[in-house]
């Protein structure tokens, strides 16, 4: 009879504590979602060029308004902290210092994918909507394509609409910002 094997989930504090105490190099990529610590996948050049777009533009037209994250930690809930390749959160003047954004501080996350795209669409959406991230978007760098998820609604997004090149981008928290999809892809 085969062995039944058992695997042990992480909580967020957990997870901290063990880059606190050195076990995971904060330089290491990898995250933590639903209560197991993921590797992610290496930044590509053309991956790397998209997210510095985006923070670029929003850095630019929203920074003063909204906090721009990068690569950083969003503490989701008690078993995941994500760290999207942008996060536009709610402006704080400590900057997060106490403790990662929660998905009350929210507005955008932006997924940057060149080989994670079924992951970010799957499980990573199911993931961002269970959080109640109003609005998540895929960017689909082999495809030339950003998918926008709105309305979260369990662990699925009941809209999702897929933007090519030519095509003008909305953010629903911020729709005075008008986003052309040439701007965002390499």
């Amino acid at each position: 009879m085969p062995a039944t094997l058992t695997t042990r989930r992480f909580t967020v504090d957990e997870y901290d504590r063990m880059i606190e105490a050195g076990i995971l190099h904060s330089g290491e990529r990898v995250e933590l979602i639903e209560g197991e610590i993921v590797r992610m996948a290496a930044i590509g050049s053309r991956h790397a060029a998209c997210v510095t777009r985006l923070n670029h533009i929003f850095a630019r037209e929203l920074g003063d308004r909204l906090g721009v994250r990068v690569q950083l930690p969003v503490r989701l809930s008690d078993a995941s902290e994500p760290e999207p390749d942008i996060a536009i959160v709610r402006a704080r003047p400590d900057f997060y210092a106490d403790a990662h954004p929660r998905p009350d501080d929210a507005f955008l996350i932006v997924e940057v994918s060149e080989t994670t795209v079924s992951f970010d669409m799957g499980g990573k959406s199911a993931l961002y909507a269970a959080a109640g991230i109003a609005e998540y978007w895929v960017v689909d760098i082999l495809a030339d394509t950003i998918f926008v998820h709105r309305n979260p609604a369990g662990r699925s997004y009941l809209g999702v609409e897929r933007h090519g090149r030519g095509q003008i981008l909305r953010p629903l928290a911020f729709p005075d910002l008008q986003m052309a999809v040439d701007a965002v892809l390499p």
